[in-house]
């Protein structure tokens, strides 16, 4: 049976936000890095958290391993993907699937693994979309793969790009009356965030 780990991506810094970590950010009540790993219960543990350079009082329960960029990396969401794949082949772990999540993404569907994991049928990698958007950090990766990829960090521009080079394969939530995976960068997100949440039920 094949092996699913998962990673949050959770390096930013907030800086749009007063430099609060989007992690330690409640919406509804609970923090963000919590809700998205809510939707990850299922896959390996302790669940991956990519926190930048370093966790920087980022509190991590036993929950969690933090894993830190690789030296030199240009940080951003590429590197965190970096920096699990390393964390993972440190334990000698070469094959199986990634799942990575942004950790500003307080509404995931219930099925965010399950699709992404249906498509991976027919390429090795797939992220999630919604209409014309599309999220390259919510993705789901074979290992095998990436493997390579803290090697050619430079020769990467971007998760997007990553995802052109291995043909990834958009999976999409297109029914869902509001976007699930509707992100926080700014104060106003984080308003409408917290509105959408005390609309729905308490998690």
């Amino acid at each position: 049976m094949t092996s699913t780990f998962g990673v949050i991506i959770a390096g930013g810094q907030g800086h749009r936000l007063g430099g609060v970590r989007k992690a330690d950010i409640r919406i509804g009540g609970v923090r963000l890095l919590e809700r998205v790993a809510r939707v990850l219960g299922g896959l390996e543990q302790p669940l991956m958290v990519a926190t930048g350079p370093e966790a920087n009082g980022l509190a991590l329960g036993h929950q969690f391993r933090p894993v830190s960029d690789i030296a030199g990396s240009q940080g951003g969401p590429l590197a965190g993907l970096a920096a699990a794949v390393l964390a993972l082949r440190s334990r000698h772990i070469v094959d199986g699937i990634l799942v990575s999540v942004a950790v500003d993404t307080p509404f995931l569907p219930e099925d965010y693994v399950a699709r992404l994991l249906s498509g991976l049928d027919t390429s090795p990698a797939s992220f999630a979309g919604w209409n014309d958007a599309f999220y390259p950090p919510n993705a789901a990766w074979r290992l095998e793969a990436i493997a390579d990829l803290p090697e050619r960090l430079d020769g990467t521009a971007s998760l997007k790009a990553l995802h052109q080079q291995l043909g990834g394969v958009r999976v999409g939530w297109d029914e869902a009356d509001d976007n699930p995976f509707d992100n926080l960068n700014t104060f106003a997100d984080l308003l409408a965030l917290g509105k959408r949440a005390n609309r729905q039920p308490r998690l």
